[in-house]
């Protein structure tokens, strides 16, 4: 399953999210569909992990986007297999008469050092931030750092992935990514309870965020594609 560029770094894993605005008369049904064709992915040898479902926290205003697509893969030339895969190709296809919008990011955190998986009920905070442009290569550096820094504040955290997006093309202009895995929804809003003074925004080269949450659902059960 591991390809050859992250065979110098086992612990290597590359981040996915997708984040789509659907259509408000979409039918639930075609939702549900779309959803299950996503997660059914899984099957294919390059993917490590993947869910699929609704964004249950929205705390950026405004943030359109309702559903949500994570998954994860040891290299980069493993996330190119999946894109490039006929199923994922046909599921995406499969999916745009009901979606508005699209955003994507993509990102790599050289240590990582336990299982890729996301336990279904797992709480997730997804932050991602745009920075003013011209911004120095330590200032962006002083971002990266300070969301790495949350997870020894806060060890309610189990997983903690920060990098920056290599694949511009979907990202709206977004460019650095964090993603934490909390047991459940409780943990997640004893951080909330804590860290007031934890906001990302507050750093002057930060032109914008968008930080929500996403809970784990059980896998659906999916047809073959």
């Amino acid at each position: 399953m591991s390809s050859s560029d992250s065979q110098s770094n086992p612990n290597q894993i590359i981040e996915h999210i997708v984040l789509f605005q659907l259509k408000p008369d979409a039918d639930p049904s075609a939702v549900d569909a779309m959803m299950s064709s996503l997660s059914g992915l899984i099957s294919l040898d390059s993917v490590l992990h993947i869910s699929t479902g609704p964004v249950s926290g929205r705390r950026s205003n405004p943030l359109p986007f309702t559903h949500m697509l994570h998954s994860r893969y040891r290299s980069k030339s493993d996330l190119t297999s999946y894109t490039e895969h006929p199923a994922h190709v046909s599921a995406v296809a499969n999916s745009k008469p009901i979606v508005d919008d699209v955003m994507a990011v993509d990102w790599v955190d050289d240590y990582f050092p336990g299982s890729p998986a996301v336990s279904p009920g797992s709480a997730l905070r997804v932050t991602i931030a745009k920075l003013k442009e011209g911004a120095w290569d330590n200032e962006k550096g002083a971002v990266l750092g300070f969301l790495r820094g949350v997870k020894d504040k806060f060890p309610s955290i189990e997983q903690l992935t920060v990098g920056e997006n290599f694949s511009p093309g979907r990202a709206k202009g977004f460019s650095i990514c964090s993603i934490a895995v909390f047991k459940g929804k409780d943990e997640l809003e004893e951080l909330d309870a804590q860290s007031e003074h934890l906001e990302i925004e507050q750093n002057d080269v930060v032109d914008g965020v968008l930080v929500f949450d996403y809970v784990v659902a059980a896998p659906l059960q999916t047809a073959s594609l």
